[in-house]
């Protein structure tokens, strides 16, 4: 086994943990902990088959902006226990019920597909590497490229023109 294994299987223990974390917790906050976790072990994965700009839009997007928003939103709704309203037996039947038949539906989709034996090859090629994304973006996409940083800079002086008082 090489080192790229051995992380590629690090990686996945520690995003298949922290996904049960999700789900699993009864506390909010460690639900969003254990989903910025699972973010970054996905980051790890995106930088295991080269593609470096994913998990660099992955980590900056996702792990640090959206999930620090869920974040404060759960503090400042201030969760407790003594605030959570008593769940009926029925309603987790019927949410048990409703699991257990989307297990099968996956099971069942799941059932005739081919398993390739092919493995992917980490670390070689460079498509996913962001030297050649930018190479992209400034020859082939400058027009629609420029375009859209127009538009995203007319957006920020329009929000200041209306953030700004008279």
């Amino acid at each position: 086994m090489n080192i790229t294994q051995v992380l590629f299987w690090v990686l996945t223990v520690i995003a298949i943990g922290s996904a049960l974390m999700v789900v699993t917790a009864r506390n909010p906050v460690y639900s969003v902990l254990g989903l910025i976790v699972t973010f970054f072990a996905i980051s790890g994965h995106y930088i295991l088959m080269n593609a470096q700009f994913l998990a660099i839009v992955n980590i900056i997007v996702y792990a640090g902006a959206i999930m620090v928003l869920f974040l404060f939103v759960i503090m400042l709704m201030n969760l407790s226990k003594s605030t959570e309203a008593l769940k009926n037996k029925w309603l987790q039947i019927v949410g048990a019920i409703a699991g257990g038949c989307l297990f099968l539906v996956l099971v069942a989709a799941l059932k005739n597909t081919e398993v390739k034996k092919d493995l992917v090859e980490m670390g070689t090629g460079n498509i996913g590497l962001v030297k050649e994304l930018g190479r992209e973006l400034f020859t082939t996409f400058v027009i629609p490229f420029e375009i859209a940083s127009i538009l995203f800079l007319s957006a920020m002086v329009g929000a200041v023109v209306i953030g700004k008082k008279e």
